[in-house]
Formats: structure tokens, sequence, C-alpha cells
């Protein structure tokens, strides 16, 4: 049986064991049934739901009914109101000690549906349980039936209805056609609550045979479908006015659902809210909602395009009128609905009148339902019941039993019980002899006595003294607990609970202990002087309570931070001295100060001043770093040692270096700073460096060597045996033989190429389009360009990179780009990995929104990318002649870094375009792009290009091809470039492209002569590393001006 929301009552079994006195009603604690033998009337503990189906794919359906007792109680049943003994029917599973029984779903079940209810006894009364149904579902069909075609005018509305069988919930309606494609619905079309397909207005489009509503029953795996519905679209011809056939269409709204002005909903509390306005009209009717008087709940969602308010979850100030009004330009419709919100109820509420018992039923609902009692099961005899309460006139042990309230009205039933005994018990408490409680000073403790007794004890607490507490910081609460606020070191001692009522007493002792911070140690003492060395000894202060675990020891020196304390050591707090280990020439002072679980107490007093006599230094300086910033200086630092460190008057550092591939002495220089620079040194070769520390009073250890490198210069060798393989026809794979390192001069940054496109296969004329780059860190021998032009011609250089930046360039390759096959729309995302992803890479996230030039964007679509070692990703069918925007982040187990995004644009054409991404990074690093002078500065630089290029082209027009500036531009001088240029690249264009072809090998036609084309803006590179050595930017070719271009080109000219 469903619970309706007409019955708001929660009276689910609720169990209430109580013990009642002339005067009092208390709980019985657990923890006194398991100390006495006190008889208990029954209780039931577990029971099936009110309904239990039996689904077709369970392998059984137990009927649960478990309970406890004393003595241990009986079971029986009820079917149908009929006695039922499962034990009589061999099939059924009977557990011993239980009243459960367990139906196999083998045979036929439809014997066993039907309503059952569990009766649980023992010789003080029965329990009886909620009415459970079992229900054997049937597979639910729509009927069998011939639908005549549905007839609508243009502009008129209609509905086509479903009426969907009854089955177990819930249930889930879809409108689909016969192929299994979704009714597309709208503002103009959409499904009510009731599975109806409502339409505000026909259409042309909206005539077809195949309407079929399809009804799931998830809980039983079913789907079925209504016969197809036919509808026939006509137009009524004007025989007015021709110019008003499309005039008499337009009316003002009306509603559709709710057919009536006004309605009334009640829910309880806690159940979903949802109201329906469907409306008809021409043009189409928007819906809004209101509430009346007030704001809509702000967790209150509109739906169904606008259609559907709904307010999850409802309260109770979620009541009130709530109004739908559907509009357009002719006119309006409203409907206005009442909410109630009921809340919940407590089933019984016991209370005591001298020595009368009153037990109240409160149920709630509409109908207002009947209560009903029950004791033990069977109408209540003898009992004088006035509307809700039974009372029990003074009430004595005979009166002990199960009474059951059951409330009712047509919506369903609900029941509860509640055990009443009736006894005299004397004090136990239930709190353990001897407990221990502890508190820090200041704060308060609460030291329980848990007692259990009818009629209720009263509580006395003594301490030691024998002599019952009281004062403003202590109070005993109801329960025997007592509560000691702001404690105090006096409170420490033993306390005494004592309960007592008319039928005994009984007592139990507590310890409280009162902690603080450990006092400070005393009486130090300094013994055994030495050199850089002194024991010290203490004695602890008392520890309050709470061991101490350490003992820290500062010390304090008048030279260079006077009065500063500092710590110098920890021991255990089981120690009472130390041996300090000391700098030389410094003027010492020590305290001591002690640690336990409650904190840090105060130092001790410090101790008399010590001196250590000068000494030579103990260490040498750290962390040497060795730079080369020029090609011939090499510069040397060093973390200096601290002023306590220098052990004496006159520190300095011997430096000493060599070269470490050649046979030479050490060269030494004495410098008071902790920095060097070599001059003269030649080019990025290796050197042993050490130094030394140095007082007056003589050397410090020998020192560690470190090795360095002197200044890189900028690399004097381009790659060589540069090759061109085709992958397919935009991709290419481009090889050369590394450079050797000693043309390096200075650590391989990587290799960096630089390609650009020459032409077009389709057209002759010649045209150079914008220069790209890539670049590849380490040490590569081959990497791939992507993102190429099908059918066209493109030239490239390979140069190598060092810190100090870029070597010259090889003599540029000349390729051909094959055919691309007519395929999708297809966007090949690329990327690198980053150099340092901050943790372990565990994958992308990649989103991307279609961004064509109006206000809104489409929807933001996301790819997990789970494999950190994918470095591509292909997206296809995406929309012709349209600009996508590609958001990429690479994770770790943390979470994922900051976003970086590229656009692209597609063809008129099905083509396939290639888009470079920089990896995304795992951490954050800000940069100066975004600041205004930056911005300004940036634009001023590109107005000067600009002129300096209009200058150039005139110049070209004139004097056609410079040939020298060719040749300078493909070795640039190395001794020109800046330092700049010793960070990883970025593309050189911003810019978008569409890219045609797709997946086919490349026949290719590489020179390596030159192309006829000029080189200016290509041989050079001003590129930078971005700080996790990922190459950044994207491929994207022209400018806009020339994607319209080529789009009408394409248009023209025959595949």
């Amino acid at each position: 049986m469903q619970r309706s929301p007409e019955l708001t009552a929660v009276l689910g079994l609720i169990t209430c064991i109580c013990v009642f006195h002339t005067t009092t009603a208390i709980d019985i604690p657990l923890e006194v049934l398991s100390h006495i033998n006190i008889e208990q009337l029954p209780t039931i503990t577990a029971q099936s739901p009110s309904s239990l189906i039996a689904f077709p794919f369970d392998e059984s359906f137990p009927m649960t009914c478990e309970a406890k007792g004393n003595p241990e109680p009986e079971f029986r049943w009820t079917k149908n109101g009929q006695e039922f003994d499962p034990s009589l029917d061999p099939r059924l599973m009977k557990e011993e000690n239980s009243g459960t029984f367990v139906i196999p779903n083998n045979g036929n079940l439809t014997e066993y549906q039907g309503t059952y209810r569990c009766y649980v006894s023992n010789k003080l009364g029965t329990a009886i349980s909620k009415e459970i149904e079992f229900i054997v579902p049937h597979v639910p069909k729509f009927p069998k039936e011939t639908l005549d075609p549905v007839v609508v005018e243009e502009g008129q509305p209609f509905t086509l209805k479903c009426n969907p069988p009854k089955g177990i919930p819930p249930l889930q309606i879809y409108w689909m056609t016969i192929n299994l494609q979704h009714i597309e619905q709208d503002e103009r079309v959409s499904m009510g609550l009731n599975g109806d397909l409502y339409f505000s207005h026909a259409v042309e489009k909206d005539s077809r045979r195949d309407y079929c509503c399809f009804a799931a029953f998830p809980r039983i795996r079913t789907i079925v479908q209504k016969t197809a519905i036919h509808v026939i679209y006509i137009i009524m011809a004007n025989l007015c006015c021709a110019s008003l056939a499309n005039a008499i269409l337009e009316r003002k709204p009306s509603l559709l659902t709710p057919s009536t002005a006004t309605s009334e909903t009640q829910l309880v509390k806690g159940e979903d809210l949802k109201l329906e306005c469907i409306a008809e009209g021409f043009p189409t009717p928007q819906v809004e909602w209101v509430k009346i008087g007030h704001q809509l709940p702000i967790k209150a969602k509109v739906e169904n395009h606008g259609k559907l308010l709904l307010v999850p979850r409802v309260e109770q100030e979620d009541s009130g009128k709530y109004m739908c009004k559907a509009k357009n330009g002719l006119g309006e419709a409203v409907h206005y609905f009442t909410l109630k919100v009921e809340g919940n109820y407590s089933v019984l509420q016991l209370s005591m009148i001298g020595s009368d018992v009153l037990i109240k039923c409160s149920a709630s609902g509409t109908p207002q339902p009947t209560i009903t009692w029950r004791v033990n099961g069977a109408p209540a005899p003898n009992r004088k019941v006035f509307d809700d309460t039974i009372v029990l006139r003074n009430a004595k042990a005979s009166d002990s039993a199960v009474y059951q309230c059951e409330a009712s009205n047509k919506h369903g039933t609900l029941l509860s019980n509640a055990n009443i005994m009736i006894m005299n018990l004397s004090p136990m408490i239930l709190t353990k002899e001897g407990e221990d409680y502890s508190a820090v000073e200041g704060n308060g403790v609460m030291m329980h006595c848990n007692v259990f007794s009818s009629p209720p004890s009263t509580i006395t607490c003594k301490d030691d003294s024998s002599e019952s507490v009281e004062g403003p910081r202590l109070t005993i609460h109801d329960n025997g607990s007592l509560e000691i606020y702001s404690v105090e070191k006096d409170d420490t001692g033993q306390y005494t609970c004592l309960a007592k009522n008319t039928e005994g007493s009984s007592a139990v002792d507590a310890m409280l202990y009162v902690k603080d911070v450990p006092d400070a140690p005393e009486y130090l003492v300094l013994s055994e002087h030495k050199s850089k060395s002194v024991k010290l000894k203490w004695i602890p202060g008392d520890d309050h309570n709470s061991s101490t675990t350490e003992f820290i020891i500062e010390y304090e020196e008048s030279q260079w931070e006077p009065g500063n304390w500092k710590e110098l050591l920890r021991v255990p707090g089981n120690h009472n001295s130390a041996v300090l280990k000391l700098h030389g020439h410094v003027d010492y002072r020590f305290r001591v100060s002690g640690l336990n679980a409650v904190g840090r107490g105060l130092p001790s007093e410090p101790t008399e001043r010590y001196k250590t006599p000068p000494a030579a230094p103990d260490k040498n300086p750290e962390n040497i770093k060795i730079e080369g910033h020029l090609p011939h200086e090499m510069d040397i630092n060093w973390e200096p040692l601290l002023p306590i460190e220098h052990n004496g008057p006159g520190l300095e550092y011997k430096v000493s270096y060599r070269r470490q591939d050649v046979e030479e002495d050490w060269k030494e220089h004495m410098v008071k700073r902790h920095s060097f620079v070599v001059k003269n040194t030649p080019t990025f070769m290796p050197y042993e460096i050490k130094i030394q520390a140095r007082n007056h009073q003589g050397w410090g250890p020998e020192p560690k060597i470190v090795t360095g490198y002197s200044g890189e210069d900028f690399p004097s060798a381009a790659p060589e045996d540069v090759a061109v393989e085709g992958l397919n026809s935009s991709v290419v794979k481009v090889s050369w033989t590394r450079v050797h390192k000693d043309k390096l001069h200075g650590h391989l940054g990587g290799y960096r190429i630089n390609w650009w496109r020459l032409r077009s296969l389709v057209a002759s004329k010649k045209s150079h389009g914008d220069k790209h780059t890539l670049t590849f860190p380490g040490d590569q021998s081959h990497a791939t360009v992507p993102g190429l032009t099908p059918f066209s011609e493109y030239s490239l250089i390979v140069m190598t990179f060092n810190g100090r930046g870029n070597g010259p360039g090889s003599h540029p390759l000349n390729f051909k780009t094959p055919e691309g096959d007519v395929q999708k729309h297809t966007v090949s995302l690329v990327w690198a990995p980053p150099l340092e992803p901050n943790g372990i890479l565990t994958g992308y996230l990649l989103e991307y929104q279609l961004i064509n030039d109006t206000e809104e964007v489409g929807p933001l679509q996301t790819v997990d990318i789970s494999n950190p070692d994918t470095t591509k990703w292909n997206l296809r069918d995406l929309e012709p002649v349209s600009k996508y925007k590609f958001y990429l982040r690479s994770c770790t187990t943390v979470g994922c870094g900051p976003v970086v995004s590229e656009e692209c644009t597609t063809t008129l054409e099905t083509s396939d375009h290639t888009v470079l991404f920089s990896s995304g990074l795992a951490s954050i690093h800000g940069g100066i792009s975004t600041q205004g002078w930056f911005i300004g500065l940036m634009c001023a630089i590109a107005l000067l290009t600009l002129i300096v290029l209009i200058a150039c082209f005139v110049n070209r027009n004139k004097g056609g091809k410079y040939s020298v500036k060719e040749k300078e531009d493909l070795h640039p001088d190395v001794e020109s470039q800046g330092m700049n240029d010793d960070t990883f690249c970025e593309y050189s264009d911003n810019d978008e492209k569409p890219l045609k072809g797709s997946q086919h090998s490349l026949s290719r036609e590489i020179k390596a002569g030159d192309s006829g084309d000029s080189l200016v803006d290509y041989g050079d590179e001003d590129v930078q590393f971005n700080e996790d050595g990922s190459f950044i930017g994207e491929y994207a070719g022209r400018k806009e001006k020339r994607v319209s271009a080529e789009i009408k080109a394409t248009i023209q000219t025959p595949a």
C-alpha cells in the first residue's frame, strides 16, 4: 500500500519502551536490560516495507518480521485478515527464532499475493506490524486499438493523448517516431506531466504518420508502445480575403492544462512540488511564474521550456499562492495554484496527570484520518478513549501492554506501537566504577553518572572530603552528570555520585585530574666547560598530571642578535641534562622550557654567560652556483656563513678553480664577499671549483669540489641532412643530423623548425604564407610538423639553440603536400606534454564550443583524455564555415592546471584542420601581457613594423628580389641575436586558417635549391621558451581576408 500525501502523519513503526511510576514516565536504557533480568514487552525491530513487489528478476522475496522481548516472543501471521502459518507450506523458507519467511521465485507467485500482518507476543503483550502488501506485478500493456487520424487545421492547437497503462512506478514516458527518433520539443511542442503531447498551434511539419508514445517501467525493465498516431495537417482557405490568410492564425493565449482557473495542492514537508502550465496561441505564448506576495523560492527551477515549475523538498515557508502567466502580443492567460505544506507529526505523546497515564495519537490529513486503538493487537476493552487519546485511570501493573494507534483515511493506513510497563525499580548506576577524567586548567569538565530507577532517584555528589559539592562553578544535571566550569588545580581529587529513591540507593566513584603546561625548570647549572661545548643540567618543574615529552634548550648571544632567543637543541622529557655543541668566539646564555600534551611551559631563568674562545671555521660555504652570462666569463656565487658560524674575527673566503679537461694548477683568490667573477675564460668549458673559509685563527675544513661551466655562446653550426617524410596530406616528419656538441658552445636547449607556405598547387601564382615555428626541447633528431595545407608547396629550415640563443638555420628545403580526400569536417588537436607537470601527469581535460560571431555561443562539449601519453586528438563532424574555440588543461592527481585556448574556423568544403596547443601547465605563472603599458608598447612596435614592411614592399617592386638579403636571413649573424632567444617559442602568428585535405600519403617533390622566393621574414627567428619547456601557440595560417578569398576560390574550382 503506497503512502499518499493526503495522509501526512508520520506513523511508521515507532516503538517507545516506557516505565511508569505513579507520577512519572521514563525510557528504559538498553544497558539496563543487559544488567538485570527485566521482563520486556515485545518490540518489532525489523519488518518489510508496506509494499513488497515480486520483480521477475529477483530470486526470492523475504517477508521480514524481527522482534525482541523478555520472555522470548512468539510470531504468527495473518493474510487478508485470516490466520496464515508459513511453516505449513513446504515451498516457503522459514528462519529459526524469527518471524521472517521467504517466498522463492519459482512456480506461481499469484497465490501468495495479498496483505500480510505479523503478530509478536509474549506473556506481557502483543505487538503488531503494519500491513505488508505482496504484489505480483503484471506486464503493463497499451490496449490494442485502431486510432483514427487526427486532422488539425493550420494554426490550431491540438493534443495527442498517451493514456499510459498502470504499472509499478516510476513511470517514464517518451514520444518518438517508429524509427525511435525523439519528437522534437520546444516552446510550441511539449509533453505534460500526464504524458500527453501538446501543440500550441499546428504547422505543416507536424503532419506525420508515426507519433508513438512509449511508456517505460524501469523497476520491472519493461517498455511498451502505443499504436502510432497519424496527424493530418490541412490549410483552411480564406474565402474573404487572401491577404488575411495568415492573420486569422493569430490569437491570444489560453491554457490547455490546467483546464480550470484555480487549483489546490497538498504536500508533506520534504516532497517535490511540480506545477505545470501549457498554453496554446499564436504567436507561441511564453510562460512566466510568480509567487503572489513573495519571491519564488531560491531552489525553484523552471523546466520544459518554461512550462514546469519545480520546487524540490518543499518546506513550510513554501506554502502560498503561485501563478503562471502565458502571454503573447495579443493577450495573456493565468492560473492560480494554492500550495499547502503539512508538517511532520509525532505519533504518540505520553503524559501523566496524577496517577493517570494519557497516550495521545496525533495524525493529520485530508480527509481527517480516523484513529483506531488496539491493545496487544486486539480492540481496546475497558479503556477510556477520548477521540485521539486513551486514558489509563490509576495506572497499575495490569495496565502494562503494547498499545497500537492506527490512523487511516481513504488514501491509506499508518500504524505505531507503544510499549507501556508499570513497575518500580531501585537505582541502577550504569556509569563504570572508577572512571578517570582529565581537564586543562581553566576549561570545563563533565563527569557522568547515568542512573536508571523507578521512581527517579535523587542525585548528590561528594568530594574526597565526604562533603556535598556545591558552588557557582558546579552544576548537577537532571541526568546525574556533574559539570565543573573553569576547572582549578584544587579541583583534583575523587568524587562520589550517590543515587537514592524509595526502593534503595547506589553509589559510584570517579577521579578528576587537572592538567596544565609544565612549570619552568629550575636550578640550571653549566659544567664541563670546553672550547666548543658545555654541559647543561636542570631540575624539571611540575608536569601537572601530563608527562613532559620534551625539553627545549634555547640560546642567546650578545654580539650579533642580543636579546633574540633561538632554539639550540631538544631532548626527551625523561632527561635532565644535555651536552651543547657551540661555536667559537660567542658569548652565550641558555634557558630551558618543558613541553607536554597541553602545551609548552614558560622558560626557566637564563644561566650565567659563557664565552667560547675564537677558533678556525667549522664549515665552508654551501650552495655554490656557477653561471655564465657572457661567453668569456664565469660567475661563482655561494651562500655565506652565518655570523655565528665565523668562529672568530677576520672571516674571508679562498676561491680556487681550474680547468677540468686539462692538467693545470689551481688558481686562487681571497675575497670577503660571497661572489667572484672569473674573466677571460674559454667558451663553455668545464671547471672545478672549491671555496674554503678562513679567519684569524686558521682555515676551515678541506672543501668539496664542485663542477661548472664557463659562459655559453651562440651555436656555430646548423643541422645537416635535413629531410622530409610525408605522413599524410597535412602532416610531415622532419629529420636531421644532430649538431656536434663542439659546435653547440653551451647546454643544448633543443631544435626549432621554421616553415612557410610558398604557393598552392591549384594556382601557379606564388605568394609567401605566414611563418610558423615549432620548438622541440632536448636532444632530438626528428619531429612532426602538423597543420599543413594539402596540395601546396612549402619551405622549411631547422636550427638548434642553447641558453644563449639560436644557431644558424639549415639550408631551406622545399617540399610539396599531396591532395587530400574529401571527408567530414575534422579538427586535429596537437600538443606537447608539460616539461614540469608539478606531479604525476594523469591526462588532459579538453573542452570546445562553437563561437560564431553572435551573442550566443554553443554548448560546451567536454572530452576527458585519461591517457597521459596522448598528444593528439581528433574532433569530427563539426559544422562548416564555423569558428570553434578549444580549451586544454593538463591534470595531475591533485587537479587540473590553468587552461590554454586556441581557435579554428572550418571551411565551406569538408576538410581536415589542425590546431597546435600548448600543454596545460600544472602551475600558474603570471605575465606582463595584460599590463596596459605592455599592450601600448606592442601596438607601437606593430605600427612601426607595418611602416617598414610597406617601405620594403615598395623597394622590392622597384628593384626586384634581393638574393643578398635572402642569404642574410637564411644565415643570421649569431652575434646580433639577443639574450631573449633563450626561452621556448610561440607560434609567430595568432590568426586562423582553415585547412583542406585528409589522410593520404604524401607524394612529394623535395629539392635543396633556392625556390626563387624571397626568404625575408623566414630565416631569422624571434622566439621564447615557456617555463615548463613546452611549445605554445597554434597553427592558424592566413588572415581572415585570405580565408574569405580561399573559400570563394574553392567554390569556383571543381574538386
